[in-house]
């Protein structure tokens, strides 16, 4: 991809190590061992975002409150151990760092005092497991028998129209991305035939609607809106990102939610963070309860960087998927 003088300013110049390998890998297309980019992966959790997350970070690996037993690692949404672990697997961290093994240590050690909850036992639910199984494998730890679990789980409870839903239905809902997100950060060669198959119905739900619409046709305000970070919410850029990482670039059925994405670009090439989670609107049946601070590193209504590589990281995705098949 070429960037404009302006985009490539916006995105290299005096940034944040991790969007710098971000953009110099996916968009630029170098590879892992270009000086730079080696570089770049060697600052990470030195200096800047992750950094700035890792430095109120307790010796035994969480952040905030923690006791053996409890929701200490999950609540305060969104700045306890879950929430800044999630962000931290987003900017490139691995098991690699002490910090990372420590963190990832606690979590396996937190959720199995609770019925292994997050790994197929009983309890399990589906933001969790599959947040928790996504980060865990982009951390590194994806081989552990455990991750298995979780993501058997997320494969048998799979609804018959190809979604998934957090509570007790037996419909899927675009919100409920979280199981197509961890398969997606699976290595392709790593895929099960049942994940494969999983994929293939769940991807198939959320292009038969247009990524951006339930089956009624019923929309939400703030699945238009752009997000970061995302937790557990859905938007019109976690399901592109999602879809487009698992391969489905070239699908027609895209092309809607990508004319919309492109319609939100600045004329000057970027684009905006448009609010920070939780965005609800005020007859919205969910609120998270309290405590809840909200968790930013860029500030709602600017030019953003990390959602701005991330939505030309999807129109990548598509131009090398269509430039393959041409």
């Amino acid at each position: 991809m070429e960037l404009t003088a302006r985009q490539s300013e916006f995105l290299l110049k005096d940034t944040d190590p991790s969007l710098r390998r971000g953009v110099l890998r996916d968009l630029l297309g170098r590879p892992e061992d270009d000086p730079e980019v080696v570089r770049a992966r060697q600052e990470i959790g030195q200096t800047g975002w992750a950094a700035r997350i890792l430095e109120d970070q307790e010796p035994r690996g969480h952040w905030g409150m923690f006791r053996d037993r409890g929701e200490d690692l999950y609540v305060p949404k969104y700045i306890a151990t879950n929430w800044r672990l999630l962000v931290l697997s987003d900017l490139g961290m691995t098991v690699e760092d002490s910090r990372i093994a420590r963190a990832t240590d606690l979590v396996f050690q937190y959720w199995e005092t609770d019925k292994e909850s997050v790994f197929g036992g009983e309890g399990s639910e589906l933001c969790v497991t599959g947040n928790t199984a996504r980060m865990m494998t982009r951390f590194g730890r994806g081989n552990d028998p455990r991750i298995s679990r979780a993501l058997d789980w997320l494969v048998r409870t799979q609804k018959p129209d190809g979604g998934w839903h957090c509570w007790d239905s037996e419909v899927g809902t675009l919100d409920c991305w979280e199981a197509l997100a961890a398969f997606a950060a699976l290595r392709p060669g790593d895929r099960t035939e049942r994940i494969r198959k999983s994929i293939e119905r769940g991807a198939a739900f959320y292009l038969d609607r247009g990524l951006l619409r339930e089956i009624d046709g019923t929309s939400y305000a703030p699945w238009h809106r752009l997000h970061y970070p995302t937790h557990y919410y859905y938007d019109l850029l976690v399901g592109l990102d999602t879809l487009t990482a698992l391969g489905y670039g070239e699908d027609p059925r895209l092309r809607p939610a990508l004319d919309e994405l492109r319609s939100k670009q600045n004329p000057d090439g970027t684009w905006n963070l448009d609010a920070v989670h939780p965005d609800l609107l005020p007859d919205d049946p969910y609120h998270p309860k309290p405590p809840m601070y909200p968790f930013l590193f860029e500030y709602p209504g600017m030019p953003s960087r990390w959602v701005t590589y991330l939505a030309l990281r999807v129109f990548e995705r598509v131009d090398a998927v269509r430039g393959a098949t041409a």
